[in-house]
Order: C-alpha cells, then structure tokens, then sequence
C-alpha cells in the first residue's frame, strides 16, 4: 500500500464530499462533524453514482441518485437496501494534509 496526499484539511468542508483520483481509482474524501476524516470508493454499488455529491449525516453518506445509505467506516450498504459494499480506505491527517493509503 502506498500513502497518498489528496487535500490539504483546510479544503475539506465538515459533511461535504470532495472527489480524487489516485491510481486510477476515483475516491470521495469526507471530513464528519466529529473532525474525523474518511474516505471511500466514489461510486455507489447501485447505480454507480458519485457519493462525493451525497448527503452526509453522522458517518453515513446516503447515494444522490437513490438515497442508498452507506457506512463511512466499513462501506457496507445498510438495510433496507442490500446491494453490497464500497471500499474503504485508511486515512491519516499529518500537518494540515490529508493523506489515504491505497
């Protein structure tokens, strides 16, 4: 795995989805209420909407498309919809920088 800065933390707005590219993998990168910062596969298992443009609450991102609620933590789908999970990756904020591991 390889650790890759994406944004410095002074971009990220609390509870809206930013996008990246890294490695030919397209990401939404989210900074939640809590300060925490979590990042996810951007396309939705659904319909392959971009979760970048979802609506955060808590550590959920519910798909723009379909409203499909997704976990920020573990990417899994949550009830009552059951079409599978996203992939997570590690995140790690040093000096102001936002950094993932893919």
């Amino acid at each position: 795995m390889e650790k890759v800065k994406v944004f410095n933390l002074s971009d990220l707005k609390p509870q809206i989805g930013m996008k990246c590219y890294v490695g030919g993998k397209e990401i939404g990168v989210f900074l939640l209420d809590d300060g925490e910062v979590r990042a996810v596969n951007n396309l939705c298992p659904h319909q392959q909407g971009p979760l970048s443009d979802g609506t955060v609450s808590g550590h959920f991102v519910y798909c723009s498309l379909h409203e499909r609620k997704i976990s920020l933590e573990d990417g899994e789908v949550q009830p009552p919809d059951s079409d599978g999970c996203v992939e997570t990756y590690k995140t790690e904020v040093e000096n102001g920088e936002v950094f993932i591991w893919v």
